[in-house]
């Protein structure tokens, strides 16, 4: 199973660590695309201060975040999932995970990045801050960037088994699912039940719960079927919305009463 989550916007500082080793990250096949943003970022936070924000969308108050992307070389590189924090990140808590099932973490999820394309939570990187709508003025969206680097890498990635994607539309853009991965790819929504409406803070929430359900119990569903009925078994109201065509995801909705 390999699971695609968004990464957070805030982020822990990187800490002491030993420095980026660019070339020790997962998904070797997208080092070269890493080094042409990180060479970009870099060069555009050590200039004008003023455009880099404006090219960030950072507001006033993250001007701090600037500096931060001039140092990503020599800063302190701590695991990519004590990097990331947020509301999925919290609810995933991999930190008071036991020991199998951090395991089952580490080969099985892997966060979207502007910077890095794709990292795995044991991969080790730095505190940074460039979404993935971000255009940078030599290499244009980085959307556009990691697509080819992407088709190449992440279907190798994804092997012969279930792909479960979390994302949201700000990293969907980067890597779609096609042919015969697509049909073993499950997408989710988390819906309140009463009003069937999507709200941002449960929606990460829950799908930060979920994935922790999916590791605490050392679940290993072969596909998206075996996904709906492992998910019940967990506890969820799953509804679901198999494929009309061959080569399309299975789209599945979670319903929560309880906004929380």
């Amino acid at each position: 199973m390999l699971v695609l989550l968004p990464p957070s916007e805030g982020k822990a500082p990187s800490g002491r660590g030993t420095a980026l080793k660019l070339e020790s990250l997962s998904l070797p096949g997208l080092t070269e695309a890493r080094r042409a943003v990180l060479d970009e970022l870099a060069e555009l936070c050590a200039g004008d201060e003023e455009k880099a924000r404006e090219v960030l969308g950072l507001s006033e108050g993250l001007r701090g975040e600037i500096g931060k992307n001039t140092q990503l070389r020599s800063a302190g590189a701590r695991p990519a999932g004590e990097i990331y924090t947020g509301v999925l990140y919290d609810a995933l808590d991999l930190a008071s995970l036991d020991t199998a099932a951090k395991r089952r973490a580490g080969r099985s999820l892997l966060v979207f990045s502007g910077l890095w394309g794709a990292v795995r939570v044991t991969d080790r990187i730095p505190s940074y801050r460039c979404s993935m709508g971000v255009r940078l003025p030599g290499l244009g969206a980085l959307g556009a960037h990691w697509r080819t680097p992407m088709a190449a890498a992440l279907p190798e990635a994804a092997g012969d088994g279930l792909v479960l994607d979390l994302r949201s539309s700000a990293y969907t853009g980067a890597w779609k699912p096609k042919g015969e991965v697509a049909g073993r790819t499950a997408t989710v929504r988390v819906l309140h039940a009463p009003t069937r409406k999507v709200v941002s803070h449960f929606n990460k929430a829950t799908k930060g719960r979920i994935v922790r359900s999916l590791l605490a119990a050392g679940a290993a569903p072969a596909g998206p079927a075996e996904l709906v009925e492992t998910l019940r078994d967990l506890g969820y109201e799953v509804e679901v919305q198999a494929p009309a065509r061959a080569g399309t995801a299975w789209a599945l909705d979670v319903l929560v009463n309880e906004v929380h």
